[in-house]
């Protein structure tokens, strides 16, 4: 028998919401459910953020510094910063040199943020409006390389897809499931919290890194 040749599917806003009720033991009826659905979406996503690292949503970023800069603005959905590196030259005479990350108590008390030479350290502000300072403040032309985690997007308009990777697509269902529960099917909130938990956890297992890792132990004489 012939198969598809096709990998491609997804759920569209109306779709995952009508899925999602379905779960309930209902069926959506009205405008406002449906508003209300994509409100919970929205939070959930939010929710997701506070989770831990979901792999698609970590995006490179780039800064450029100029002589006497100590801080750039990151974007409002920066969520952290992972990693970061100094950039000099281009080309083949690129190089790439790691910066440590520091606390904001580590970064107060550098007596003088204004000392310029080869940015070394890092501090990331969390705010509403993320801004990475690096220290000493730039003393020539560099770029600031970095990895962050971004937030997802909003679900918008009820044709669009969501900004979820596919294998979180079954997670996703069941969580605004036990969302809406909480709200229309109340009977249903203990079963529909454990498929969405079970859901989430063997998404998140799978979403990882698997570059090779070798421990060594220390031995001390």
């Amino acid at each position: 028998m012939a198969t598809s040749g096709t990998t491609a599917f997804d759920l569209s806003i109306d779709d995952l919401v009508e899925e999602a009720f379905e779960r309930c033991g209902m069926r959506m009826t009205g405008g406002y459910q449906l508003q209300s659905a994509r409100r919970s979406l929205n939070l959930l996503f939010l929710d997701w953020a506070n989770r831990g690292l979901n792999l698609w949503t970590i995006e490179q970023g780039t800064q450029a510094l100029t002589a006497g800069v100590n801080s750039v603005a990151l974007g409002n959905d920066t969520v952290n910063v992972l990693s970061a590196v100094i950039r000099t030259g281009t080309g083949t005479s690129q190089q790439d040199v790691t910066i440590d990350r520091i606390s904001r108590e580590e970064y107060l008390n550098l007596p003088n943020k204004n000392v310029q030479g080869r940015p070394s350290q890092i501090y990331v502000e969390r705010s509403s409006t993320p801004t990475a300072y690096v220290y000493p403040a730039a003393d020539g032309a560099y770029t600031l390389v970095y990895y962050r985690i971004r937030r997802i997007q909003d679900g918008g308009v009820y044709t669009n897809t969501t900004d979820v990777n596919f294998r979180f697509l079954p997670c996703l269902v069941s969580g605004l499931a036990y969302q809406l529960a909480l709200k229309y099917a109340p009977d249903r909130i203990g079963l529909l919290k454990q498929v969405y938990e079970e859901d989430f956890t063997r998404a998140a297992l799978e979403d990882r890194d698997t570059a090779s890792v070798r421990i060594t132990p220390a031995i001390g004489y």
